[in-house]
């Protein structure tokens, strides 16, 4: 993952924020829209693409484009820190590659204890019939 060249293809769009704020809100376009195609680019690997478009397709649009927004701040400027740093850290977590689990089996131990509870939990149950002839 080339940070520097995907900075470069993230395409940043400034809306109006909704919300409270009074007259500045409806003056201001503070609001920042990111967007970016996984499929078209260049500082992502193959492999890093079909791994994003994996973990990721429930984020992405029918174009396979990653749309985030922040209106948290009352700056553009802000919001577009907080936006791409929000994006960055996506990026990381869908491509981290979980670990693969082995499959193991219990120890001898452990299955002669589980049996020897089952017997005496089924020896107490016995116990508390009453003796019918």
């Amino acid at each position: 993952m080339n940070k520097e060249q995907l900075l470069k293809e993230l395409n940043f769009k400034a809306v109006r924020s909704s919300g409270a704020g009074g007259q500045h809100v409806n003056k201001v376009s503070s609001k920042v829209e990111l967007s970016f195609t996984i499929e078209d680019s260049l500082g992502l690997s193959d492999k890093e693409k079909a791994l994003l478009l994996k973990n990721l397709a429930n984020r992405l649009s029918k174009e396979n484009t990653l749309i985030l927004s922040s209106q948290e701040s009352r700056s553009q400027h802000r919001n577009k820190e907080l936006v791409t740093e929000r994006f960055f850290n996506l990026l990381a977590q869908a491509l981290v590659i979980p670990k693969v689990r082995k499959a193991t089996k219990p120890k001898k131990a452990a299955i002669a204890k589980r049996l020897d509870a089952k017997k005496q939990q089924a020896e107490k149950k016995e116990n508390r019939k009453k003796f019918r002839f």
